[in-house]
């Protein structure tokens, strides 16, 4: 299966935060680039992000007529058990996808942090070992996200079952 609402809103919370910083980056006089190339990818990020938009709206509809796999087991073999699941154990699922949309902020940080030229390579090591940490928990909180929303549509089913 290509995408799950969990890996859509992932998608689209990056977006986000691509937005916010290129914004920031528009504002600042000191730019790695120009206003023009910044405004230009304004432009493909907004085209980017209604796109994925209407495949979230689409993904959505599809699901309540029952018209696609929810969710998707991921097969990943370089974590540690104990890294995995350390996510608070949320049951609503805008609950989910903001702490996915947090996590997602705090990649992007520890990332700035780790191309650091001023820090010695064991700093980098001690933030990577953050990162994959961090990236551990973000797939955590999409899994949770496919979860709920499963559970969501087939207590959906269940009602007009009945």
């Amino acid at each position: 299966m290509a995408e799950t609402l969990g890996s859509l809103a992932d998608k689209l919370t990056i977006k986000d935060i691509r937005e916010f910083h290129l914004r920031q980056m528009l504002e600042r006089k000191d730019r790695k680039f120009s206003q023009k190339d910044l405004k230009a990818k304004l432009r493909l990020l907004n085209s980017q992000k209604q796109d994925l938009v209407k495949e979230i709206d689409e993904f959505v509809f599809s699901a309540y007529k029952f018209k696609l796999r929810l969710r998707d087991e991921k097969l990943k073999l370089y974590n540690a058990l104990q890294e995995m699941g350390r996510i608070p154990q949320t049951r609503s699922l805008g609950a989910a996808i903001s702490g996915l949309a947090e996590k997602n902020l705090q990649l992007w940080h520890l990332e700035d942090e780790a191309r650091r030229k001023d820090v010695n390579l064991a700093y980098v090591g001690k933030v990577k070992n953050r990162i994959d940490i961090a990236n551990q928990q973000r797939n955590d909180f999409i899994d949770r996200i496919d979860e709920l929303f499963d559970q969501m549509v087939r207590e959906h089913f269940r009602k007009k079952s009945k």
